[in-house]
């Protein structure tokens, strides 16, 4: 077997699902599409990343970065998205795929030697339907880009619906596509998560934290690997699980976690080899996007796979894909931001606090918020990116009760998402802000 290393680099050393829709061909018959009315098809199983504000650590000695410090409360998938999951989204919104969301190599009997997650596609353009076979649906689906996971992100910020490939499925909501092509790498790599998204791909820092913080409060302690250790991780997939097993290459050629024909397990097989949070597979089965863009052209991706298993490591910074790469061994998962305020307010805390941007955004020179007092307060807004690192200054001066407007400049940050936290009267409110070019 060859490893395909589609504009693959190294610089450095390195849910559960349910499925309501009828998949017919999966037990040998027609497969059925499902009714353009049909409820919301996906369930996405999530668990709570809490501890706001821990510090990130610098994973590399000398990398100057620091990874997995994030200051809000947010969930996310307990397992990889699913072939079953996929399948539903395909025959929600690809009766016609305009964007490519299938690829052919999805469908493991036509090439078996592709590794395929089994997704087959009938019928011609304007009435595709798709299916999968039961003992795949709970495989993770893989030779998806970051773009089509971005789709997949906007259908379900948008509740699911099923249609075209538009502006109220796939092509607007978390992510501002418009219909951006597969193969548009330079235009793929300028997309950022909208200040409203509910659904997202993770965020490195999103991601990290999930799999490596040690859940000890908000702390910079860290495991080495997302089975909750410091030592290598084993790729027996025994029952019960005794801990700390990834599906992964057993560290010989032809030595995997499971053979031909599947290679990957059904998500959480391994039932004991949870991250802190309690997400399993982010080492391991399949490598995983984030929204990362740690260089031009390129997307960071994350946690190893079936078959390199040398990436599960939190040291593992520098394994990266284009936005259009698909592989036999790279998928994703996805964050639910629908987890309220990043910190929840103390019992004796005054109701009434709100905190919100108003005026123009995204923004460029400047951010424009309303902080609304429910009495008279010392007031402190703090500013923050992404990895949870204070930017600029603080606003921190009394304010009188009622509205309040603030305004804060921001031409000096660089392009991209921040985070602003309003501590006020024993409580804090978060908002998000993006900042173009």
């Amino acid at each position: 077997m060859t490893r395909e290393t589609v504009r693959r680099r190294r610089k450095t050393k390195m849910f559960r699902t349910w499925i309501a829709v009828v998949l017919g061909s999966a037990l040998g018959g027609t497969p059925v599409a499902p009714a353009i009315a049909a409820p919301a098809a996906v369930t996405i199983e999530t668990v709570t990343v809490g501890n706001p504000g821990n510090p990130g650590e610098q994973s590399i000695s000398g990398d100057p970065t620091f990874y997995g410090g994030v200051a809000y409360t947010y969930a996310i998938g307990k397992y990889e998205v699913t072939a079953g999951q996929y399948t539903a989204f395909l025959n929600a919104v690809a009766s016609t795929d305009t964007y490519g969301l299938y690829h052919t190599r999805m469908d493991f009997d036509a090439d078996s030697t592709r590794h395929g997650c089994n997704i087959k596609r009938q019928g011609s353009p304007g009435s595709y339907t798709y299916s999968v076979a039961p003992d795949w649906t709970d495989r993770p689906v893989n030779y998806v880009s970051w773009a089509d996971a971005a789709r997949f992100a906007n259908w379900l910020h948008n509740g699911q619906p099923a249609g075209a490939q538009d502006s109220t499925t796939t092509e607007r909501g978390t992510y501002l596509l418009d219909g951006v092509s597969q193969g548009n790498d330079t235009a793929l790599e300028d997309i950022l998560r909208e200040p409203d998204a509910t659904w997202a791909i993770p965020s490195e820092d999103e991601w990290y934290k999930a799999a490596y913080h040690k859940n000890d409060g908000v702390s910079g302690n860290y495991w080495n690997y997302p089975t909750s250790t410091d030592a290598g991780v084993d790729w027996h997939l025994i029952d019960p699980d005794p801990g700390n097993n990834a599906t992964k290459s057993g560290g010989a050629i032809g030595l995997w976690t499971i053979d031909a024909p599947y290679y990957r397990t059904s998500v959480g097989a391994h039932e004991n080899s949870e991250s802190p949070y309690g997400t399993f597979d982010q080492g391991g089965n399949v490598m995983e996007f984030t929204e990362a863009v740690p260089e031009s052209d390129i997307r960071r991706i994350r946690g190893g796979s079936w078959y390199w298993a040398g990436l599960l490591g939190a040291w593992d910074v520098d394994d990266v894909m284009h936005s259009s790469d698909q592989l036999h061994d790279l998928g994703f998962r996805v964050v639910s931001l629908q987890v309220g305020p990043v910190s929840a307010p103390l019992p004796r805390a005054a109701s009434g606090l709100r905190f919100a941007i108003v005026g123009s955004h995204p923004v460029r020179e400047q951010v424009h918020f309303q902080a609304e007092l429910p009495e008279a307060a010392h007031v402190r807004i703090d500013f923050f990116d992404v990895a949870g690192r204070r930017v600029g200054g603080a606003v921190d001066e009394a304010m009188p009760a009622g509205t309040n407007e603030v305004r804060w400049r921001t031409r000096d940050l660089a392009p991209g998402v921040y985070l602003a936290r309003l501590s006020a009267l024993g409580r804090s409110e978060v908002v998000r802000f993006v900042r173009l070019r």
